[in-house]
């Protein structure tokens, strides 16, 4: 069993490695263009028709590849606080979200810290970015985001013509005007990608978030707790706030 000042000490170097990896997480969900990608195909008119290869970008970075950073980044930090917190004080609460307990026996100590990661985590679930509601998006497995429907736009050349403003006779040649005229040659079927989720989602995990934040509030008042002991949080935390499954290092 370790001893109070020891989890001090870890705890100390575990909040600062992890405020550098949220920073970071963060700055890079602000990049939309990290969130996007494309592939386009060139269908020439005719057999005869100019060929081009065809374009594609893949996305760098998800949604579901953000939260999976950070929610790994503050597991540690909020299991070793909490271990450091139950030592701290004996007084202990339950935090409950519309009848449910998300955590039982919670020291005060520790509420307090939740709440301010809790807010860090509201800040950026906020900046998340969503689908544009201008594309029909739906979720592709083999690229593992969004993708849109098969758009297609023309491909145009420019093709110079003949106009005879005047017929040739005895004595005058013709008088002919040349012109450009823009000419369908082939068509490009596009498909837009995305690492982004729809509106409903991020107000789905606001909602959530914004409760649990209300909730450790209304618990502060009556948690505490006494000794060291190895204590995990981060788990049921991050699985109510994602909806998915964690493991705390």
């Amino acid at each position: 069993m370790s001893k109070l000042n020891q989890i001090i000490a870890v705890a100390n170097g575990k909040k600062t490695k992890t405020t550098r990896e949220i920073t970071e997480s963060y700055k890079k969900v602000q990049k939309s263009a990290l969130f996007e990608g494309i592939s386009r195909t060139y269908q020439p008119i005719d057999d005869e028709g100019e060929t081009f290869p065809p374009e594609k970008k893949n996305i760098q970075y998800s949604v579901p590849k953000a939260i999976e950073e950070v929610s790994k980044s503050l597991a540690g930090l909020f299991d070793i606080v909490a271990t450091q917190d139950w030592a701290n004080t004996q007084a202990k609460a339950d935090i409950v979200v519309d009848e449910q307990t998300i955590l039982s026996d919670v020291p005060v100590t520790y509420m307090l810290f939740l709440e301010k990661q809790l807010q860090d985590v509201q800040t950026f679930v906020s900046s998340l970015p969503v689908l544009d509601p201008a594309e029909n998006w739906q979720w592709s497995d083999a690229a593992n985001c969004y993708g849109s429907e098969v758009t297609q736009t023309n491909k145009t050349k420019k093709v110079l013509r003949n106009h005879v403003k005047a017929e040739a006779t005895e004595h005058h040649p013709a008088q002919v005007e040349t012109y450009s005229e823009d000419v369908v040659v082939g068509k490009w079927n596009t498909i837009k990608f995305s690492g982004a989720v729809p509106a409903t989602e991020k107000n789905s995990m606001l909602e959530r978030v914004g409760r649990l934040i209300d909730a450790v509030k209304f618990a502060r008042e009556t948690a505490n707790m006494t000794e060291v002991t190895s204590v995990d949080v981060s788990r049921p935390i991050f699985n109510y706030l994602f909806q998915t499954t964690i493991s705390a290092e």
